[in-house]
């Protein structure tokens, strides 16, 4: 699945064009390194946002296309 679009359905980041935005702004790494938004996530990867001033870390434990709002925290812990 595509970088924006897990943090869409997730709902780590509320609208897929913030996230692709902050995928071209360089603001969003997976395992340390600045990724696009076209960059595959795969289970066990770690996002870290940097949006304003604080930096928010999470580990993907699953993929789903489609998470009611219930299962999409079940998608990520926070680190």
């Amino acid at each position: 699945m595509r970088l924006d679009k897990f943090l869409k359905v997730s709902r780590i980041i509320k609208r897929r064009t913030i996230a692709n935005e902050a995928c071209d702004a360089g603001r969003i790494e997976v395992n340390g390194k600045v990724a696009r938004a076209s960059y595959n996530v795969k289970v066990g990867d770690k996002i870290t946002i940097n949006l304003s001033q604080n930096s928010r870390s999470y580990e993907v434990l699953e993929i789903s296309e489609h998470a009611l709002k219930e299962d999409a925290a079940k998608m990520y812990k926070a680190l």
